[in-house]
């Protein structure tokens, strides 16, 4: 093999290996969009069912003491969802933990107030109660799938972060790992079927 045929085959295996760390690097880009968006729609499905919960809590429909609990919890999600500082929006980090935390006690709050099966059937025969609880449930259901997708959206950047070329050559930059939502977001029995 002359010289020049293996500077040729240095150059070939060269440009095979730049394009291959570019196809890796333009997936892991659009993984970290992904999660991105992901958790973007989360906020948002997350904040219509803080809002559904403070309809529900206006209403009159709920015992007052319900009614307040619910209200105060519903409200300190809200609270916890400033305006993020500029530039944060595009953070691969999570939802934060205060956030996470005030979610997960809406979420037992609004399982306290309606777990029980009659109150609920009750609260449904009352005039605006079954479209108010059938927000609710809908907002909620929906925060839920929109948690699944940005948790397995963060799954798919993890497992392609650990690659071993990903790692090697430093793909990811200095973007932050994803982290995943957890959070207490499961529904009462008697709402799930609505």
């Amino acid at each position: 093999m002359t010289w020049s045929e293996l500077a040729l085959l240095v150059l070939v295996v060269a440009a095979v290996v730049v394009w291959l760390a570019w196809i890796s690097a333009s997936r892991l880009d659009r993984l970290h969009r992904k999660v991105i968006a992901s958790r973007i729609a989360l906020q948002a499905q997350l904040a219509r069912r803080a809002g559904a919960a403070i309809d529900l809590a206006s209403s009159g429909l709920l015992d007052p003491a319900g009614a307040v609990l619910v209200a105060d919890a519903a409200f300190a999600a809200v609270e916890d969802a400033a305006p993020p500082a500029p530039g944060a929006e595009l953070a691969l980090e999570g939802l934060g933990a205060e956030r996470e935390r005030a979610e997960s006690e809406l979420s037992a709050t609004l399982r306290s107030a309606l777990g029980d099966d009659e109150a609920l059937g009750e609260l449904r025969r009352e005039p605006d109660g079954d479209e108010l609880v059938g927000q609710l449930s809908a907002a909620w259901y929906r925060a839920q799938l929109a948690r699944r997708f940005h948790n397995e959206a963060v799954a798919q950047a993890r497992r392609a972060r650990r690659t071993w070329y990903v790692r090697l050559l430093r793909l990811s930059g200095h973007a932050a790992l994803p982290r995943t939502v957890e959070l207490d977001d499961q529904m009462p029995e008697g709402l799930t079927g609505s």
